[in-house]
């Protein structure tokens, strides 16, 4: 086996399991049958999964669980107990417990008092006050890409693919940042056809080849709301950003894209921990 085709198999692999686990998260996911899953044994497979993503399975599992619970809270008025069967949880007092473990507090308090409250018209200028919006030009910057179609809450699964691809081809390289590229307005755009791109910063002659694509961000200038706290909360700080910053700023909007940058790694940090820098473009 060459190595191309090496890669390509190990590619395929990795991707497999990654559609299974977004495709289950509701089911009980067995370790083993993942690792059948990515035609390797159990002993060998777990290994290699966290050389590559630097968490187990099972992590991986858990907090890909807990972030589309964390949306189902914030984004919808679902009983708490449907969103714990929903996110594979014998009862709600397990899911409040390892909810509140992740997130700070239970899950029906972070409905009422999350981080995500702040942005809402009823904090009395609280967002204003805590979340500054500074005016930054930058210059173009080159991506490679992976596109992902449906809810940008999903999009990590375009990143699972994306840095997938690139450990198997040797690619990765830790001065990488990571970028999403948001194309469409969810409030206008049905969540199943919503059209984004999970990135990383790359130079122009970097490899491209399918799965992959090249992309760039203009430069310019842009309007930078840094924030903290679950991915589940940003469509909040969209929505402030656009209805009361803007409006208050004496700027006009550019036609181009917006785009987040991902400080760190949910990996990593928890979800309270989180940074993300969301570009909004500036005329």
């Amino acid at each position: 086996m060459n190595g191309e085709t090496a890669w390509a198999v190990y590619e395929a692999r990795l991707k497999r399991v990654s559609n299974h686990i977004y495709a289950h998260l509701d089911e009980e996911l067995d370790m083993d049958r993942l690792a059948e899953i990515a035609c390797l044994s159990s002993y060998h497979w777990h290994r290699i999964y966290r050389a590559i993503y630097g968490e187990t399975l099972a992590v991986t599992v858990k907090r890909l669980r807990l972030h589309r619970a964390a949306g189902d809270i914030v984004g919808s008025d679902l009983p708490v107990g449907e969103i714990a069967k929903r996110s594979g949880y014998p009862n709600v007092q397990s899911f409040n417990r390892i909810f509140k473990a992740a997130y700070g507090m239970p899950p029906a308090r972070y409905r009422k008092q999350g981080s995500h409250t702040l942005f809402d018209p009823q904090s009395n200028g609280k967002a204003s006050h805590m979340f500054d919006v500074a005016i930054r030009k930058i210059p173009e910057v080159h991506l490679v890409g992976v596109a992902h179609t449906g809810s940008y809450m999903q999009i990590g699964k375009a990143f699972e693919e994306l840095f997938g691809t690139l450990y198997a081809r040797g690619r990765a390289r830790p001065e990488m940042r990571m970028i999403g590229v948001y194309l469409d307005d969810p409030d206008i755009v049905a969540a199943d056809k919503l059209r984004s791109y999970a990135c990383v910063t790359a130079d122009a002659t970097t490899p491209a080849e399918a799965p992959l694509e090249r992309r760039t961000v203009d430069g310019g200038d842009y309007a930078v709301l840094r924030h903290k706290g679950p991915y589940a909360e940003m469509h909040k700080a969209y929505q402030w950003l656009y209805a009361e910053w803007l409006p208050k700023s004496g700027r006009e909007l550019r036609d181009t894209v917006m785009f987040e940058e991902y400080v760190n790694n949910p990996r990593d940090v928890a979800p309270s921990e989180l940074l993300t820098d969301i570009h909004l473009p500036l005329v």
